[in-house]
């Protein structure tokens, strides 16, 4: 019998710790990463070593200056039309003008540091893409045994109230949306579920760290990552076996 790759499922061997604290996902999370390449890099490092913003946090293009830093190749696949421009992503076009242009028009504190991230991303070597967001993309990353990496919005994924987070509380009315990181690590087309790693021991979805969501609520909780700045996937990818 001639199997079809499309109904295989795949899940990577990948293990993450619980976040120290409510502003530690993202290195959690790249810690995961790392040790899944054999690179066991210690918490307590990663966190000091990512840059994070002002008001608490990082972002993923964050993460991936830390991992090209280290050696690693980074790809991000960003749906923050924020920060980028859709037609960007048409041959011929220099993102890196387009970002420095953009920077002109919007002053905004929080908007520059995030835009000279990018920047600092694209001088290292990463690439970002523009494509689709579907089932077919989180398969095709997951079957090169690629963990990923993706910003995304905690408030759709965990289907909960908004929060408070100077108090970190969730209240329906007085809290805002929040953004969180999380890991992708496998995929089931049969159940059409995806295989979450996520560093909030906590969480308001599971009694474990590992569990299971539809699909189409992971794609919706990506791109609803807008909101804070996510809407991203982070791909990375040693250079070289002996990373």
């Amino acid at each position: 019998m001639i199997k079809n790759p499309e109904l295989d499922a795949r899940t990577l061997s990948l293990d993450i710790h619980a976040q120290p604290n409510d502003e530690t996902c993202g290195p959690t999370c790249l810690q995961a990463v790392y040790q899944y390449f054999n690179d066991p890099m210690p918490l307590d490092t990663v966190i000091s070593e990512v840059k994070t913003l002002k008001s608490g946090g990082t972002l993923a293009v964050m993460l991936g200056n830390h991992a090209l830093a280290r050696g690693y190749q980074a790809t991000l696949y960003t749906y923050n039309l924020h920060m980028f421009d859709p037609t960007w992503f048409s041959s011929g076009v220099d993102i890196r003008a387009k970002l420095e242009e953009q920077k002109i028009y919007k002053t905004a504190k929080r908007f520059h540091v995030a835009a000279n991230a990018y920047l600092k991303f694209l001088k290292l070597g990463g690439e970002i893409k523009f494509e689709e967001l579907n089932t077919k993309l989180i398969k095709r990353l997951l079957n090169e045994n690629k963990p990923i990496l993706t910003g995304l919005s905690a408030t759709y994924l965990y289907n909960c109230s908004r929060e408070i987070g100077a108090i970190n509380e969730y209240h329906d009315v007085k809290g805002e949306p929040t953004g969180h990181f999380v890991v992708v690590y496998g995929y089931d087309p049969v159940n059409r579920v995806a295989h979450i790693a996520d560093p909030l021991e906590a969480n308001p979805i599971s009694d474990t760290q590992h569990y299971r969501v539809s699909l189409q609520r992971l794609i919706n909780s990506i791109l609803l990552g807008i909101v804070t700045y996510d809407a991203n996937l982070l791909i990375l990818s040693p250079k070289h076996n002996g990373l």
